[in-house]
């Protein structure tokens, strides 16, 4: 896996963990924030893998 990926997997990790505690504590606003970056996070992640794999697959067929 690549280690761009495995970061964008640990920065979403750490925002669901922001999100929660920011919801629990009342802070709608910020959890919300927490979540969309979540979701980023969560799409770098599955870009940077499938790069990898379309490279791989390329790199098979040459």
């Amino acid at each position: 896996m690549p280690r761009l990926a495995l970061y964008a997997i640990a920065v979403c990790v750490l925002a669901v963990a922001a999100a929660v505690i920011s919801f629990v504590q009342g802070s709608w606003l910020l959890g919300i924030v927490w979540v969309l970056l979540v979701g980023l996070s969560s799409n770098m992640a599955w870009y940077y893998v499938r790069r990898q794999r379309v490279n791989a697959q390329a790199a098979q067929g040459a």
